[in-house]
């Protein structure tokens, strides 16, 4: 292995949401997802003159051999990335600086490993081409929730709104008429793993309801995208609506999701719906205007909300 005493290299990205499609999404059905980056995660990779490799984030500071069960995907990926860069596992430590709150349907995982994997990248000055990238990231996913779907990845190092199908070339959404979205987060985490699980589980006791529902998620992700090509907000909001109609049918909202859901309509939100997951996590909120953020804002910290965050989608480049 190359020793580089004292050098540095970083590697940044952003957190995701999936406007529609979630759960659906697993049965091949469509989805959109969007870039996110108001929360962010950076790796910062540095040479050490020691023979390990040292791990240091907001969960855990020690070696990487020693992390944590939440964090063996992430070891994991970590120790595939130098395999394919042909370096030992050593002399080198890993910090992790993160905005993106874990378990809320954020990407908070697979946002992590497209950071470290290119900041191993730029340490040892290797081109990273995507298709390598995704391969990587995917070991830390598959950790994560099991058989994923890869629209976490693909959404969380794409800088563009996305169509999904699994096992389907990613297609950029283009929009050009802004909407404005409120995050808000349940204070609980999600457990993804949990709810697909769950789903297929009830599939096999009711499978023609389970049926009904993901099928009508797909057609609700084709409404959607039509209403963000032709730029009809309210339509999109209608579309929310339905689709949380659906995913509480499947199991995967719950009680605390519900009262923000509720908390979002009766302050006028245009839709509203849970988003990741479920089962904990966040809801995302249909804002009118700027202005109607704020309001919807005020009404979530007043209500059952740890903390929120929004922004604006869609906007054409200046």
């Amino acid at each position: 292995m190359i020793t580089f005493p004292n050098k540095i290299a970083v590697g940044s990205a952003h957190s995701k949401l999936i406007l529609i499609g979630e759960h659906s999404v697993v049965y091949g059905k469509p989805a959109i997802a969007l870039p996110f980056p108001t929360l962010h995660v950076e790796s910062i990779v540095e040479g050490i003159s020691k023979s390990m490799i040292m791990f240091d984030c907001r969960y855990y500071v020690g070696l990487l051999d020693q992390v944590p069960n939440n964090l063996a995907g992430i070891a994991a990926c970590i120790k595939e990335t130098l395999k394919y860069l042909e370096q030992p596992a050593k002399g080198l430590k890993i910090r992790i600086h993160s905005s993106i709150p874990i378990g809320r349907g954020l990407g908070s995982s697979a946002a992590s490993a497209i950071a470290i994997v290119k900041s191993l990248y730029k340490y040892f000055e290797q081109n990273l081409t995507k298709d390598t990238l995704m391969e990587l990231v995917e070991v830390a996913e598959t950790y994560a929730h099991g058989n994923p779907s890869g629209i976490d990845m693909a959404a969380a190092s794409s800088d563009h709104s996305i169509w999904f199908e699994k096992d389907q070339e990613v297609k950029h959404l283009h929009i050009d008429t802004p909407f404005h979205l409120v995050v808000v987060d349940t204070g609980r985490i999600g457990n993804t793993r949990e709810a697909v699980g769950a789903i297929r589980e009830t599939f096999k006791i009711a499978p023609k309801m389970i049926s009904q529902s993901i099928d009508l998620l797909g057609q609700l992700a084709h409404q959607a995208k039509a209403a963000l090509v032709e730029g009809e907000t309210k339509q999109l909001g209608n579309i929310m609506n339905a689709a949380q109609t659906e995913l509480v049918k499947l199991g995967v909202s719950d009680k605390g999701i519900d009262q923000l859901v509720d908390i979002a309509r009766k302050a006028g939100a245009l839709g509203a719906k849970l988003t990741g997951g479920g089962r904990g996590g966040c809801i995302i909120a249909l804002a009118k205007d700027l202005n109607h953020v704020k309001q919807l804002e005020e009404a979530f910290l007043a209500g059952e909300a740890s903390q929120t965050w929004h922004f604006t989608a869609g906007e054409s480049p200046s």
